[in-house]
């Protein structure tokens, strides 16, 4: 039990850094020396080095990505502080059904962020020399694990 316990707190960490490394890093699209985020548009030289960074626009769709991505790492939190509260205070054969539905919340708002930067940024179908980055498959990749987590917390039991 130990052992499970402690898989799923690994688990559950892992989709924090990539929820969390998917929203700070300016890799969701690069290329032609140029790298964009949710927040920020970087131009930088052939050496590495950032020239200018202006913010994104504040269209509607980026801002609704923005929250989407916010409110994933928010309920991925609250959903790793209710496994620890309810750890301790739920009864022999309690399931950890708040903490699960908070998980798969977190799963299915990264999921809606990555799917309407993946519909809707203009970049991308604009110019064909513009790629998605690490921070963009970082974001498709805590999607299912997320959902994995909360799925698994809603089908454990707690035993003593």
């Amino acid at each position: 039990m130990l052992l499970l316990l402690l898989s799923i707190i690994v688990l559950h960490v892992a989709v924090l850094v990539l929820l969390f490394v998917s929203t700070i890093v300016s890799q969701w699209i690069v290329g032609n020396g140029h790298a964009t985020d949710l927040w920020q548009n970087c131009s930088t030289s052939s050496s590495g080095n950032v020239h200018h960074c202006f913010s994104s626009s504040p269209n509607e769709w980026l801002q609704s990505v923005q929250a989407t991505m916010i409110l994933s790492i928010i309920f991925s939190i609250l959903s790793l502080f209710l496994f620890f509260c309810q750890l301790f205070t739920l009864t022999k054969g309690g399931r950890f059904y708040i903490t699960g539905i908070f998980q798969i919340l977190a799963g299915l708002c990264v999921m809606s962020a990555a799917a309407i930067y993946t519909v809707r940024h203009p970049e991308w179908h604009l110019n064909s020399d513009y790629s998605y980055g690490f921070a963009y498959i970082l974001a498709w990749v805590a999607f299912p694990l997320a959902l994995l987590s909360g799925v698994i917390y809603v089908i454990l039991r707690k035993r003593e």
